[in-house]
């Protein structure tokens, strides 16, 4: 039956009955269970009125047993009845519902106030038309009291609202300009909660430099149905000055006729102190940060610097972010192609023994490891540039330095570009990180470059400075100024402003990432030097970066430019290395200089080899490899055999942190001369410190032969791999 779910706790409408004669109460029931309701017995009157409640839909009774009955506890409860309820009662009777043949009838209509009479005897239809019809009713009561309970928890919200915001509700009647206001809205007023206030007092509250611009914008909402929204000041009537803001909406008639304002106001004076003392305190505050710069300017220097270091700090994470992303991309690729490149080296090298008396295949082959030897150096030296760590400052030929860069410096720029170099021999060595110039220097050139598009000139000079004085950038002393100069497309001077700027790029999205010249930047005055740019649109740029000088000289590896080692005899040498063909090419090397050689293939097999008790003179392992790596290898075996020599192998400038290893390191990769001189310095040791205290843990350098064309050194300053 449609609306029995709007009645409260239950599933279906309950009718209350007292119908204690005959079988007036089976039909009664039987009658209301077919008109959709749910029937309730009550054995006697009491009980009968200790049932009704908001939950019964009707009460059916019989007038013979309630003709002489104290009515007053039914009484007491419909008249108790909240304003949306009015509860109907049928009544079956046997003398009708008027007063010419019931006059008892209107006492029952008076006590139960919604009443139908129903005659007996009636058609069972006559009932349930009757119940069905008082349900209807009911139910629009229910429907009532949710309107109702609705409307009742959103008044009170919107009470809860406007005290929880100190808002005054205020409502204008526009025909009659009558106002009403709540307490809180005549408080904003300074009225008391009882004062009457009507609206010409409100307008005669208001500042008389504020009225005119209050009622011009109160006739504009009139007029066009805008929102009104003003703060204006108010005098209080005990000549207090305070300050209101007001909010309204207009509501108009089906008609579209502007009925009513309904809006809210608050008391806005202490947040208008507060900004008026803001006020007089930045217009004093020049004033005051004058007389007080003596006290401060010691702090203020400590905050700068302070946050010049937080920007240096943040500009060298994201360094290092990038170059560890690019090391972690390369490092693997690069590994694999050192092992590559050990393999090729140390098969060419061989094979120039078998062919030696053909010219022809003598001069292929030296092409071949001269081709090899050369991608061995240019992959450690993007590895160098890869690498981000702390400065190493130390003392550097900076015309040595440019001058091994210059393959990858024409690789870097194309076969469209010329390099011309102006490098003095005679000036003094620069306090340097040479790690870090090379790669500030490969990126000036990759940024000369790309200014180029259709090709041109580079030019890389050395000349020495002087600053006199303390210039703001520089301090006093000497300098050498490495340049870098381009004939490209330039930049005006709103550009150069912003080059050095973290993130700006002039490239199209996807060519730069902006960090270019403020990492050179940032480099610059790590190393106590300068960046400086000068540019001019059409002509090109010129990079200058200003370094200090020294009279210390550069540190210089000492390579005893011995022949290749014979084997003064015959030594059991233990070769380790988990890469097959690396292994194969070094078996086939260490038994061409006549040595006997026992392969294993990973650090536990070589651990069992040694405590087998085989002697081997020598053990040469890799250092990386899976399960064990070549230093764990290295220690466990020295505790078999303290004194034993040994060699690692590996393409790592510096071993992992926390590596503590000490041993002759023969660097990937190498040549057989490379392998014999290693193998005569182990043999020269009469000790093999393995645990170390501080130092180099990498020996002493070693030089790939002139043959590659290029004299790169492979060792402290490479990249690991």
């Amino acid at each position: 039956m449609a609306g029995i779910a709007a009645i409260p706790n239950s599933g279906k409408p309950k009718a209350l009955i007292y119908t204690p004669a005959g079988r007036d109460a089976w039909v009664a029931r039987s009658l209301v269970d077919e008109a959709g309701l749910a029937s309730i017995a009550a054995t006697d009157l009491p009980m009968f009125a200790s049932l009704l409640s908001d939950d019964i839909a009707l009460g059916v009774l019989t007038e013979e047993a309630v003709r002489s009955s104290d009515l007053k506890p039914i009484a007491a409860w419909v008249s108790a009845q909240p304003s949306w309820s009015d509860l109907p009662f049928i009544v079956l009777t046997q003398r009708g519902g008027g007063p010419e043949r019931n006059p008892a009838a209107a006492r029952l209509s008076e006590v139960l106030g919604n009443v139908t009479f129903l005659e007996r005897p009636f058609h069972a239809t006559s009932f349930i038309s009757v119940a069905r019809t008082a349900l209807k009713g009911r139910l629009r009561q229910y429907e009532a009291r949710a309107r109702l309970e609705a409307l009742g928890e959103g008044e009170r919200r919107l009470q809860t609202a406007l005290a929880a915001g100190r808002l005054g509700a205020w409502e204008l009647e526009l025909s009659s300009m009558a106002l009403s206001a709540s307490a809180t809205c005549k408080a904003v007023f300074g009225r008391g909660p009882d004062d009457d206030v009507t609206r010409d007092d409100l307008i005669a509250s208001i500042h008389p430099d504020d009225r005119d611009s209050v009622l011009a914008r109160l006739r504009q909402t009139i007029d066009t149905g805008r929102d009104y929204s003003i703060e204006h000041r108010t005098i209080w009537p005990d000549g207090s000055l305070h300050w209101t803001e007001v909010h309204a909406q207009l509501y108009s008639d089906r008609y579209g006729s502007a009925r009513k304002l309904v809006g809210v106001c608050s008391d806005t004076t202490v947040r208008k102190t507060i900004e008026e003392n803001l006020r007089r305190l930045n217009e004093n505050l020049e004033e005051r940060v004058r007389e007080r710069t003596k006290e401060v300017n010691a702090a203020h220097q400590t905050l700068l610097e302070e946050v010049a270091q937080r920007e240096r700090a943040e500009e060298q994470l994201r360094q290092s972010q990038k170059m560890e992303a690019i090391g972690q991309l390369t490092g693997g690729v690069a590994h694999d192609f050192n092992n590559l490149l050990m393999v090729v080296l140390g098969n060419l090298e061989l094979l120039g023994k078998h062919v030696a008396g053909d010219g022809k295949a003598t001069r292929l082959v030296d092409g071949a490891i001269q081709g090899a030897q050369r991608g061995a150096a240019l992959t450690q030296r993007l590895l160098a540039f890869a690498r981000q760590q702390d400065l190493q400052v130390k003392p550097v030929d900076l015309a040595e330095l440019v001058s091994g860069m210059n393959d990858l410096l024409r690789r870097s720029v194309g076969p469209s570009i010329s390099i011309e170099t102006s490098l003095p021999a005679t000036l003094p060595p620069a306090l340097v990180d040479a790690n870090q110039l090379e790669l500030a220097l490969l990126n000036l050139a990759v940024n000369a470059r790309d200014a180029m598009p259709d090709g041109g000139t580079l030019s890389i000079s050395l000349r020495d400075a002087q600053v006199a004085g303390d210039d703001g950038i520089l301090d006093k002393g000497a300098y050498l100024v490495l340049a870098v100069a381009d004939s490209g497309t330039g930049m005006d001077a709103e550009t150069l402003k912003k080059a050095i700027d973290p993130f700006f790029s002039t490239k199209e999205l996807g060519k730069g990432t902006g960090l270019g010249l403020s990492m050179i930047h940032g480099l610059s005055v790590q190393l106590n030097g300068a960046l400086r740019l000068t540019s001019e649109l059409g002509v090109g740029t010129t990079a200058e970066l200003w370094l200090p000088a020294t009279e210390r000289r550069p540190e210089r590896a000492i390579e005893a430019e011995l022949p290749v080692p014979q084997a003064a005899s015959r030594l059991k040498i233990l070769l380790v290395d988990d890469d097959a063909l690396i292994a194969m090419s070094s078996v086939d090397m260490l038994e061409d200089l006549g040595h006997e050689v026992v392969e294993a293939n990973s650090g536990a097999q070589a651990l069992e080899l040694i405590s087998s008790g085989q002697h081997f003179d020598l053990v040469i392992t890799d250092y990386s490899m899976p399960g064990m790596t070549g230093a764990q290898l290295a220690r466990a075996a020295r505790d078999i055999h303290p004194a034993l020599p040994i060699v690692l192998a590996t393409g790592y400038a510096d071993l992992p942190a926390g590596t503590d290893i000490d041993l002759p390191r023969l660097a990937k990769p190498y040549d057989q001369s490379q392998l014999a001189k290693e193998i005569a310095k182990a043999m020269a040791s009469e000790t093999a410190p393995l645990l170390r205290s501080g130092g180099d843990a990498g020996g002493s350098k070693l030089r790939l032969s002139k043959a590659n064309g290029a004299g790169d050194e492979i060792g402290d300053g490479a990249c690991v791999v």
